[in-house]
């Protein structure tokens, strides 16, 4: 199973698709999108889609959980890091006609309805999403993930599914209380698990709040570090870079901007920015600084300058950095700006 949770504020988690340019500056609604978005309440069988691990992931590791004497037993991973798929899985150790597993979530830090929960299907060999439901209206914090269940489990013949645990907005605390219901009228209830939701860390230095940039000027020098503090190494690590302004009827455009990187042993790149979906803004992927997955400890530089041309138009500029891994963004930044005649 997999848990999606909810809506991105300043600093926190944003769908990648903001690499790509189609999420942009705050006028885009970068600030309030939701890191989910298409994915919590979904149905259907999934395989990788969209996900930052490969189909299998969450899989290895989900052997029997508990102890002999339980009917139902309930596992999930001490840590979910933001982005990454954790494992978790049910074990059933009693007879279930027609029943429902039943998974109540408690946030901190985040809305249940932005996790993610999926099952993995045995037939298919493919990953099920899960529905998630509001626990009260006025309790953002709560939601409940079900799947039907019918097995022929014993405690000496017991029946393990495996789940997925993946969180897409920001830090926080999670706690699962798994239940069955057998289809005879009995429920089973499994000793509540908690998981600590955390992220790689992301600074940006060389940019100050009251940033101006002269029309044929000097470009300014900037760099975004990301420190990977989680035990789990990030594969897939992308950064991009979003910018959008207006003055009058006169966008700023990919030709008024010059955005550049430094690569080692190649030295200053230019990077191309293309408009976005949220046109007039734009929007450009960073290149990578490493081949490999950013491990535990580790730290990614993203060494950038930005210049504007000489008949690009005087406006205000929301412009920022988003990091994520595969499709999902775990951090952005925002980074204005004002383009000046001097």
């Amino acid at each position: 199973m997999a848990l999606v949770i909810g809506a991105a504020a300043p600093g926190q988690a944003l769908p990648a698709a903001a690499a790509a340019g189609a999420q942009l500056a705050a006028n885009c609604g970068a600030p309030g999108m939701t890191g989910s978005t298409g994915v919590a309440g979904t149905t259907g069988m999934t395989g990788s889609t969209g996900m930052s691990n490969p189909a299998t992931a969450g899989v290895t590791g989900n052997g029997v959980t508990g102890k002999v004497a339980q009917k139902l037993s309930y596992s999930l991973a001490s840590e979910a890091p933001v982005g990454l798929w954790s494992s978790s899985n049910v074990t059933v150790r009693t007879p279930v006609s027609k029943g429902t597993v039943r998974l109540d979530v408690t946030t901190q830090g985040f809305i249940a309805a932005s996790l993610m929960v999926q099952r993995y299907d045995e037939k298919s060999h493919r990953w099920v999403d899960l529905n998630v439901q509001p626990v009260g209206g006025d309790r953002p914090d709560k939601g409940r993930f079900s799947f039907p269940l019918s097995v022929a489990a014993s405690s000496g013949h017991p029946a393990t599914i495996a789940l997925r645990v993946q969180a897409l907005d920001r830090p926080g605390r999670l706690a699962v209380t798994a239940s069955v219901d057998d289809g005879h009228g009995h429920t089973y209830r499994a000793p509540t698990r908690n998981a600590v939701v955390d992220r790689p860390a992301t600074t940006v230095t060389g940019w100050p709040r009251d940033a101006g940039l002269v029309r044929g000027g000097a470009a300014k020098e900037f760099a975004l570090t990301v420190k990977n503090t989680t035990k789990r190494a990030y594969p897939a690590l992308n950064a991009a870079y979003f910018a959008y302004g207006q003055s009058g009827s006169r966008a700023v455009a990919p030709k008024d901007l010059v955005l550049q990187q430094y690569v080692p042993g190649h030295g200053w790149q230019r990077v191309s920015l293309v408009p976005g979906g949220c046109d007039p803004g734009m929007g450009a992927k960073l290149i990578p600084t490493a081949k490999t997955p950013l491990a535990p400890g580790a730290t990614a530089v993203y060494r950038m300058r930005l210049a504007v041309t000489g008949d690009a138009p005087v406006a205000d500029v929301d412009a920022g950095v988003s990091v994520g891994t595969g499709d999902t963004s775990f951090s952005y930044q925002t980074l204005p700006f004002k383009i000046r005649t001097r």
